[in-house]
């Protein structure tokens, strides 16, 4: 079995919950909720699951960051990206689809981090901000599974922050993709854990972990 391959080469070691952890939530924008747009699959479910991730984070004071797809309205800043998928185009500033979903919106002291390409961390200042935030271990919400996030998890990782990835808190437009994300991110990239196991874990953390930057 394949499974047997990935131990047998030693992959699927743990990372860990570091000292200091903050949340991502990746491209949880109305166009990724909207099925007739972006969406479909999962991706609904996990943004319900992410709510309470999200509000106990709020509570322990951890750093917080969202992520947006944002284009010029020219199209002046498209790039091959948007040649494979050509109505990512439509998520401009003024478009509604891509703004961050009700059900997650940011606070005012929170971070929005806007992108162009599908990693949180390609041209932006993510990794100096967590950096200064005193963060090393990014948890890691939002869709999809195997476009955004993986792209972000792997960034996450070259940038030496631990990734975790809620698994219940991330989702894809078809669960084959999803599924099979999962898993291969599971065996060399990241942690996976369900949002009630991280939450088991954040009550038990110091409290020095939410220490204010």
């Amino acid at each position: 079995m394949a499974d047997d391959a990935y131990a047998r080469q030693g992959f699927g070691q743990t990372l860990g919950l570091g000292r200091r952890p903050a949340l991502l939530v990746v491209d949880f924008i109305n166009g990724f909720a909207d099925p007739a747009m972006f969406g479909g699959g999962n991706i609904r479910d996990a943004i319900l699951a992410t709510r309470p991730v999200l509000e106990a984070c709020r509570r322990h004071r951890l750093p917080i960051a969202f992520t947006r797809i944002v284009y010029a309205e020219d199209g002046s800043d498209a790039g091959l990206w948007c040649q494979k998928a050509p109505r990512l185009r439509e998520l401009t500033e003024a478009a509604p689809a891509s703004h961050i979903v009700a059900e997650l919106a940011p606070l005012p002291t929170e971070r929005i981090v806007t992108k162009t390409q599908a990693s949180a961390f390609f041209a932006t200042d993510l990794a100096p901000w967590l950096v200064h935030q005193g963060v090393d271990t990014v948890v890691v919400t939002g869709c999809t599974t195997s476009g955004c996030v993986r792209a972000t998890v792997v960034d996450a990782m070259s940038w030496n922050f631990r990734p975790i990835v809620l698994g219940d808190c991330v989702g894809d437009r078809a669960i084959g993709p999803h599924e099979a994300n999962l898993f291969d991110m599971g065996q060399k990239y990241a942690d996976l854990m369900l949002a009630a196991d991280f939450l088991d874990a954040l009550d038990r953390l110091p409290a020095t972990a939410a220490a204010a930057r």
